[in-house]
């Protein structure tokens, strides 16, 4: 059974640091390219970025360019977004996702298997 799980969503205040991880497990974790996604009340879910399986390869959307850090690890089935600088526009649930193979990675459609979201809150 295929199971993501976010966590290290918070409160924090605009310029600061959070980091969220999200822990995998049911499925070869290393072969899969992990995707980062968030949502804010009202609006469509929306690509962060994403990592590829061995950790080689990160995509960011121009939002969090710069700003945002995708990394893993492999051994402990583990993918992370570091976000730094936060802004009040970055205030959403934040989601994990696992990229179907053979597809590019920055659609919802793209992805077969959803963690259950975390909330990030950044005050200004």
């Amino acid at each position: 059974q295929v199971q993501l799980v976010e966590s290290g969503g918070g409160l924090v205040q605009a310029g600061g640091s959070l980091m969220l991880p999200c822990a995998a497990s049911g499925f070869t974790f290393s072969i899969y390219a992990m995707g980062w996604f968030r949502q804010a009340p009202g609006k469509e879910r929306e690509f962060v970025g994403r990592i590829s399986g061995s950790g080689g390869t990160t995509v960011y959307a121009d939002s969090v360019k710069g700003r945002f850090i995708i990394s893993r690890d492999n051994a402990k089935n583990t993918v992370y977004l570091q976000m730094n600088s936060l802004k009040p526009e970055d205030t959403a649930v934040y989601y994990c996702a696992r990229k179907k193979s053979g597809l590019v990675g920055v659609r919802v459609s793209d992805h077969d298997y959803w963690g259950q979201g975390t909330q990030v809150t950044v005050s200004s």
